[in-house]
Formats: structure tokens, C-alpha cells, sequence
């Protein structure tokens, strides 16, 4: 792969003096990269919903914040465009005053989204690549814009109102994060599937389980299926830990369905944790369940879970096959009796071979080389006539 040599960039005299420096947005200009290629700009664009990273539950905005962290510590110059309660080593650009979750006074999250497309657009000219991370409420604007641009599809995608959208804009350049994901929509301009990652040292390796609990981690809703946990623990008799949130858009299943399967002394509900809970939640944990019922385009709570050493119990569905090594680290099922006969036998499972397939496939760090070199890629695809030298 070539890369653009941007040595003919210099730095301004007395920069750090200069009116602009208090602006995250002004170009600060790169000098060529030693192994990894050339530092580039590169703007990341989260959604607003949660902080980055969240104080609690969200699973876009921590890898937003896991990505960002990690092209930063490469050496590019990374702004971030997020809630102005985000924590980051970039030049965070808030948007809102703070995560419109966790914002009682908010009753219009959509407004707050448009207006951070308006100032993505307005610099656009001042970064190399942006990454959109906010599903496609971006897209007219991607066909105008001076950078490059690409955007990471993080949901679900089998919504049948998805196929008129991608089918106009089939030019504009999407990541994947599961090949599963791709599925509903094959006509969308598909450019990478890159799975997601956690940063090396977020979860320390658990060789053995303190305690003899199955955990679930996540959120409850009907296509996460806490019961089908419920029912496995049950069956097994050993008790279930559910760690979890309750959106207000679930709160009438979570009454109706859920509460009345909480009174059973095996069934402990904890609630929504935060990260520095979360280690010792999983790694504790003889297994984690995860008995999804439906097309999950990828479910972090897995290679958290891989990190910490713990194995997984998975039903099939959506990014499972290619998390779940059968055998290796965990199991896939596709019933209640498969998952609790799964269950029984998850201290067959080498837990040092959990952790040794999440440093394989699922560091922050490999996450963001493949998002260098996809960024490269663009960049050589929009200006293929620009000064360029001989890669490595």
C-alpha cells in the first residue's frame, strides 16, 4: 500500500501562542509516521446518546472511546465530536452539554444530532478522514464533503426501510463489525468488516472462577432474552447474576415478563454496573450467558467476558459464529436444554485459552491498525493522483 508523504507540512512558529490554539478544531499539521504509515487527522463522530466512554451501559460510545484512545497513542491527531461530559485524550469537541441519556431536561435528542452533522460538515476541510459512528443521520452531507468519510454501522440493519436509504446513498463508504451484519443490506457500499476491540489491559485474566454463579451482562429487552438465562440457572440450579439496565422504552416488559422471574433465591438482579464493576462481575462468573434471540451484529459483553478468561455460552444468532470458538471458548446452542447441558460443562474449558483468543483478535490496538490502513486506502481512493511515496 502506498502512503502520502506529508513532510512538506511544518509546524508555525509559536503556535501555542497563537488565538487559535484554544480551538480543538485547528489543523495541527502531521509529520510522516515511522512502521504504521503516514499520521493522519482524523476526526471521530459519536453518537450523543452516552459520554464517551459512558459512565455505565453503551457499547458504540465505548468502542468509539477505545478507538479513539488508541489512534491518539499511535500518534494521529484525532478530534472527537461527543458530549461534552466524554473523557479522551483527543481534542474533544462537545456538542451538548452532557450524555442526552442521562440529560432529564433533553426532550429532543434529534436536535442536538443534527446540529453536531452542521459542525462536522463546517471543518470539514480541516481533516484528513472522518469516521462517522452515528448510525445515518450524516449521509446527505457525505457526497460534499471535502474529506474522506466513512461510517461505522453499529445496529441492527434487518429493518426493511434501511434498503431504499443504502440503496441511494450506495456510494458512501460503510464498516461493518460483523460479516453478519452485512446481510439485510448487500447492496450498501461495504468496505471492511472490522470487528470491535478492548484495550489489552482493561480486563485482567481470571485463571479460575471465585464464585459459582453464571453472569449476564447488557441490557434488558425482549430480543436479549434475561429469561432464557433465567430458566438456564434454574434448570442447573446455580445462581444467576444479572447485571443490566432497563431502558424506558423496555420498562413495561422488564415489569410484565422479568420482575415476577426475579423472586427466586438463585436469581440475584444487580442492576446497571460500571467498568470498574464489571472485571470482577465476568471474571467470577463460571460462564456468561448470552441467549440472544436475535441478528446481534456483534455483542461486546463476549470479548469482555474472552479478556477475563470467562467462557461463553451463546445461542446462534447474528455475530455468535464468529466470536464463540466451540469448544475453545464457549459454546453455541440453540435451545434451552443445549445451553443448560452447555452450561454444566463450562469448567471444560481452558480459560487460558479464552484469553489468549481475545489478545489474537480483539485488542484496541488491532482494531485501530485495521482502521489505519482502511483510512489509507481511502485516501489513496479519493486523491489517487496526490504525492505519495513507496509504502512499507
Amino acid at each position: 500500500m502506498r502512503r502520502c508523504d506529508r513532510r512538506a507540512r511544518v509546524s508555525i512558529a509559536g503556535e501555542a501562542n497563537d488565538a487559535r490554539a484554544g480551538d480543538p478544531l485547528w489543523r495541527v499539521p502531521c509529520t510522516l509516521g515511522a512502521s504504521q504509515g503516514s499520521l493522519m487527522r482524523i476526526a471521530q463522530v459519536s453518537p450523543l446518546y452516552e459520554s464517551v466512554p459512558p459512565a455505565l451501559y453503551g457499547g458504540t460510545e465505548r468502542v468509539v472511546s477505545y478507538l479513539t484512545e488508541e489512534l491518539v497513542a499511535l500518534g494521529h491527531d484525532v478530534p472527537l465530536f461527543a458530549s461534552g461530559d466524554s473523557r479522551t485524550t483527543a481534542r474533544l469537541v462537545p456538542i451538548c452539554p452532557r450524555s442526552l441519556r442521562l440529560d432529564p431536561d433533553c426532550r429532543d435528542h434529534l436536535a442536538w444530532e443534527v446540529l453536531m452533522v452542521e459542525r462536522v460538515a463546517a471543518h470539514a476541510d480541516r481533516f484528513d478522514v472522518i469516521h462517522f459512528h452515528s448510525a445515518h443521520i450524516h449521509l446527505p452531507i457525505v457526497r460534499r464533503l471535502a474529506s474522506a468519510s466513512v461510517t461505522t454501522l453499529h445496529g441492527r440493519l434487518d429493518m426493511k426501510e434501511l434498503l431504499p436509504l443504502f440503496d441511494e446513498f450506495a456510494d458512501a463508504p460503510v464498516i461493518s463489525i460483523s460479516e453478519a451484519q452485512r446481510e439485510p443490506l448487500p447492496g450498501a457500499n461495504w468496505v471492511a468488516t472490522i470487528p470491535h476491540g478492548l484495550p489489552a489491559d482493561a480486563f485482567a485474566f481470571h485463571a479460575r472462577p471465585a464464585g459459582e454463579y453464571l453472569a449476564f451482562l447488557g441490557r434488558i429487552s425482549p430480543e436479549k432474552r434475561v429469561d432464557r438465562a433465567i430458566a438456564i440457572a434454574k434448570a442447573l440450579g446455580v445462581p444467576l447474576r444479572i447485571a443490566a439496565k432497563v431502558d424506558r422504552a423496555d420498562q413495561e416488559y422488564f415489569e410484565r415478563e422479568i420482575r415476577p422471574l426475579l423472586g427466586d433465591p438463585l436469581i440475584v438482579f444487580l442492576g446497571e454496573i460500571g467498568d470498574e464493576e464489571k472485571e470482577e462481575f465476568l471474571g467470577d462468573a463460571r460462564a456468561l450467558l448470552f441467549p440472544i434471540d436475535w441478528p446481534e451484529p456483534f455483542g461486546l459483553v463476549m470479548i469482555e467476558a474472552l479478556a477475563c478468561g470467562t467462557p461463553i455460552v451463546a445461542f446462534r444468532g447474528g455475530s455468535v459464529p464468529e466470536i464463540v470458538e466451540p469448544g475453545r471458548t464457549g459454546f453455541i446452542v440453540d435451545t434451552i436444554d443445549e445451553a443448560t447441558a452447555a452450561a454444566r460443562c463450562a469448567g471444560t474449558i481452558d480459560r487460558g485459552a479464552c484469553r489468549r483468543a481475545f489478545e489474537q483478535r480483539f485488542t484496541a490496538r488491532r482494531m485501530a491498525q485495521r482502521h489505519e490502513t482502511l483510512y489509507q486506502w481511502l485516501l489513496e481512493e479519493r486523491s489517487p493522483d496526490r504525492r505519495c511515496v513507496a509504502g512499507a
